[in-house]
């Protein structure tokens, strides 16, 4: 089967509705995919790319319906893996003599891959060029490392067609095989699964190459792919969304994703969750088990997140292994710009919280406080993870929020001499009255009578709910009875947690 794309271009490529997975186990295709190989017949005929090893036989039998092999004058090869230069075994085998275009690089690639050391290559550098008569050249363009060391795009001149290889591409199978004709919805989806989970680690090369490319002002009136559909109707929209994409990408979302052994880190991720709805409810918090749900998936909300957190259940002292798997790969991929926090519940001791905030500061991303609960959380405990995802909400946002929820600024949290607030069988909450023996003695200077109503004003830390009270002040930092919040030293730091006066806010009602 053939689609006719431009003129003397044709689609000789493969539809895989059923494959699943991709780099091993790496990359779930929730949409399948196509291998992508294009046969130009102008006064030179010429075929980019082939298809994956398991469609030889079928590739090489469509192929010779649409032309006799024999009169392929040249083969390109953009890419080397076996989805994409996967038949070119059995090809050589009917025209072993035929030239293979290709960089250097790729020339180790294929022969590592289909060890024939002997096929006429011939190795191309950026902007040599190809003339295939007809007055149509063949311009090369390097892309080491979109995604492989291997990597080129092919220009075709006078039909303006980029044969742009992984870059631009998703895994994505549909009957049709332009943009304009599939849901675009789930066209942009893919697009964005396919650039989060793959390209991310090279979004610095990919800037780079794009402007490389736009230099050479040439029109681009189609993006023929490696996968997935062709760009034809305002083919330059993907490559604007690639720009958007490498540069620093985020949207107003938190990803929260964890592993549990008995619930526990689950209810804390809810409430947590909950807390930073509390405060912020136009920001997009998604919620995901790593046990139970797509990796892509969520790896494509953290490429979307401002922020994410991380939560575990302690096991031998370490974090559950899916949440570590995770973490490998999110390192791996490199993001940029993002906040992250850690989490998690415990029974004998709470390793997993301080590994999972190591990880994660190695990683790159910018650490704020964590948070640990011992045993199941009850509601006084589940009242803190709540107030966490409100201090979250409140340092990690975008935007002004509502003067209410504003009043405690946080976004210069500062973590004192720990990376987490320990909960000990979730605590009670400090009482926010002074108790009979700590109150001031009839006649002192200090009785509430004598205070005026902001002096008077009890200040919640909202993240351990421990409060300070003027009429009793905080005598183990050399704070005297009578002390109103705005006289209170900015070195103050809170007497259970640990955190400075930036994460108080004025108890209601008080």
């Amino acid at each position: 089967m053939t689609i006719h794309v431009k003129n003397n271009i044709h689609w000789v490529g493969q539809r895989d509705w059923e494959v699943q997975d991709f780099h091993g186990t790496e990359y779930k295709m929730t949409k399948g995919t196509s291998y992508n190989s294009y046969l130009i017949r102008e006064e030179k005929t010429v075929l980019i790319d082939t298809v994956d090893h398991r469609f030889s036989h079928q590739f090489i039998q469509n192929l010779e319906m649409e032309v006799n092999l024999e009169e392929i004058d040249y083969i390109v090869i953009n890419h080397a893996e076996e989805d994409h230069s996967g038949a070119l075994s059995d090809l050589m085998a009917r025209i072993p003599n035929t030239p293979i275009y290709c960089t250097e690089n790729a020339v180790d690639s294929i022969v590592g891959h289909h060890h024939h050391p002997e096929w006429n290559f011939q190795v191309v550098k950026t902007g040599d060029s190809l003339d295939i008569g007809n007055g149509k050249q063949l311009i090369f363009i390097e892309a080491p490392m979109l995604h492989w060391p291997d990597s080129m795009m092919t220009y075709l001149t006078g039909d303006a067609v980029l044969f742009s290889n992984d870059a631009f591409g998703q895994h994505y199978c549909d009957e049709r095989l332009f943009n304009d004709e599939v849901d675009q919805n789930e066209l942009m989806d893919q697009c964005l699964r396919y650039y989060s989970n793959i390209l991310t680690p090279f979004s610095g090369l990919v800037t780079a190459k794009i402007h490389e490319v736009l230099s050479f002002n040439v029109p681009v009136d189609m993006i023929a792919t490696s996968h997935g559909i062709v760009w034809r109707d305002n083919p330059t929209q993907i490559i604007h969304q690639y720009l958007e994409w490498a540069d620093n990408y985020q949207e107003d979302r938190i990803t929260i994703f964890y592993d549990t052994m008995s619930n526990n880190t689950r209810m804390m991720a809810d409430a947590i969750a909950q807390g930073i709805h509390d405060v912020d409810p136009s920001v997009a918090v998604k919620v995901f088990n790593v046990s139970r749900q797509d990796k892509n998936d969520i790896l494509a909300s953290v490429f979307r997140s401002k922020g994410i957190l991380v939560g575990s259940s302690t096991m031998n002292n370490v974090m559950m292994p899916k949440v570590a798997g995770m973490l490998e790969e999110i390192t791996g991929l490199r993001f940029k710009n993002k906040k992250a926090g850690a989490f998690g519940s415990y029974g004998w001791n709470g390793g997993a919280v301080d590994r999972i905030h190591s990880r994660l500061t190695d990683a790159g991303f910018e650490t704020t406080l964590g948070l640990k609960a011992k045993w199941k959380p009850d509601g006084k405990m589940m009242l803190k993870c709540r107030e966490h995802g409100r201090m979250i909400a409140k340092q990690w946002t975008l935007k002004a929020l509502p003067l209410a929820e504003a009043s405690a600024p946080v976004s210069n949290l500062q973590v004192s001499k720990q990376s987490t607030v320990e909960c000990f069988d979730a605590a009670p909450v400090q009482n926010a009255e002074p108790s009979v023996a700590s109150q001031p003695t009839i006649g002192s200077v200090a009785t509430s009578e004598a205070l005026s109503p902001t002096d008077t004003q009890k200040m919640l830390c909202t993240v351990c709910n421990w409060v300070y009270d003027p009429a009793i002040g905080e005598v183990n930092q050399g704070i005297d009875i009578g002390t109103c919040w705005s006289d209170v030293p900015e070195s103050f730091l809170c007497p259970e947690c640990g955190l400075g006066k930036d994460v108080f806010e004025p108890v209601k009602g008080a």
